[in-house]
């Protein structure tokens, strides 16, 4: 089984919507800096709308974000579903 290399109590970026409103993660960056983003499918957010979290807090809402655990720096992962396979893009 897959596993994130970052400690639990690291710090990443959600959207309220996924903390609060239980959007399903549907969009993963991994940036060059090492920071993951964890978002759902809402558009036009603002500063207002995220939220720092624990990685192991973004593990509790969704576990499956697991597979996906491996992502390389400066890359981004999508699905369509919560149920659908991850799918990377690479730029």
């Amino acid at each position: 089984m897959k596993q994130f290399q970052d400690d639990l109590d690291t710090a990443v970026i959600t959207t309220k919507y996924v903390l609060e409103n239980g959007s399903p993660i549907l969009f993963v960056n991994h940036y060059d800096d090492g920071f993951w983003e964890f978002l759902g499918s809402e558009e036009n957010l603002s500063d207002e709308d995220f939220k720092v979290v624990s990685l192991e807090e973004i593990l509790n809402i969704d576990s499956s974000i697991t597979e996906i655990s491996d992502l390389p720096y400066e890359r981004r992962a999508y699905r369509e579903t919560k149920n659908d396979t991850w799918n990377i893009i690479d730029e």
